[in-house]
């Protein structure tokens, strides 16, 4: 039932973003309560309304849920919008003010929504140019995460010991070597971005005509890398529980290509504003989300078949952070 919920408003956000016939401007009610933890009411936050939202794939349904049960537990009213189809959708209800705070990763923002090509390999760095450029468009970025959801290539474990493949400088060496042995299952857009197979390339010497690139659906890949029957090697997303649940093992970027995708709280600049203790609230949880945290909470939901809502309560109670209602 919450899946279907989500995925209807989801509908609603990529079809009408601005009828409140799909409850995009209010939202729905949290699936799941919470009492306060290590998060206690704070006055500054007692009986404000804030809307969550989300993108729809499963880390950003958890982290749009752990940012909803956090500020529930500091004594907000909190509305439900997770799960709305693509992060154009998302930054567009932000703007229209349909959504209050969402996570969002820091590449993302660089590159897809200030349309800078070039991104910084730096993680603080590259933090701080898209905290700063944003300001203009009255979002605010705080209190970035650990976790760096960013392009990987990956393997499974008989070819890491048949090729001793542990760095992309060895993978290219493989390429350069043996390139039957270097083949690769990519989906589309990683085939032709910059940051994706071409730079990568470039970036570290091989010839990507020389090897054979399977164009697969996201999923597959995965499946496709661990049996080694399509591809040897598989583009993922560092943060994916997939990587965990079957048994890949992720090629080191040794010189640091990918861009860094940390996912960060962005708050309406009114909202952050108004309440500057989102961001005392926030501070703790974001520290707290490495990429080992969100690939074993992204793998339960994947691999184990659990609701998001229920993962991303479960981790907030364990890190003492809230404690479980009464549902």
């Amino acid at each position: 039932m919450r899946r279907t919920t989500r995925r209807l408003a989801a509908l609603c956000a990529t079809t009408a973003l601005g009828l409140t016939g799909c409850g995009l401007q209010s939202g729905g009610a949290m699936p799941l309560s919470v009492e306060a933890g290590s998060i206690t009411p704070l006055a500054g936050l007692e009986g404000a309304e804030f809307t969550v939202g989300s993108k729809d794939f499963t880390e950003q349904i958890i982290l749009g849920y752990i940012l909803e049960f956090a500020l529930s537990a500091a004594g907000a009213d909190v509305r439900d919008l997770t799960n709305i189809v693509g992060s154009q959708s998302v930054r567009l209800a932000m703007q229209n003010g349909q959504v209050d705070l969402a996570y969002e990763y820091t590449g993302t923002g660089w590159i897809n929504y200030l349309g800078n090509e070039k991104p910084i390999p730096d993680a603080t760095e590259q933090f701080e140019a898209v905290r700063d450029a944003d300001k203009a468009n009255g979002i605010d970025w705080v209190n970035p995460a650990p976790m760096d959801n960013t392009y990987a290539l990956a393997m499974n474990q008989q070819v890491a010991q048949e090729t001793g493949v542990r760095t992309l400088s060895d993978y290219a060496a493989l390429v350069n070597r043996d390139p039957a042995a270097a083949s690769l299952c990519v989906e589309t857009e990683f085939n032709s971005r910059q940051d994706g197979l071409p730079g990568l390339a470039a970036t570290y010497g091989f010839d990507a005509n020389a090897i054979s690139v399977q164009i697969l659906q996201t999923g597959v890949i995965y499946q496709a890398t661990a049996d080694g029957s399509q591809c040897r090697f598989g583009e993922v997303f560092t943060t994916d529980g997939r990587i965990k649940g079957l048994n890949l093992t992720v090629v080191e970027d040794d010189k640091a290509f990918f861009p860094r995708y940390n996912a960060t709280v962005v708050v309406r600049q009114e909202i952050a504003d108004r309440y500057p203790e989102i961001a005392e609230v926030t501070a703790p949880i974001s520290a707290a989300l490495t990429n080992e945290a969100i690939s074993e909470l992204n793998k339960q939901v994947d691999i184990d078949g659990r609701e998001p809502a229920d993962v991303a309560r479960d981790w907030m109670v364990e890190q003492g952070f809230v404690t479980a209602g009464s549902d």
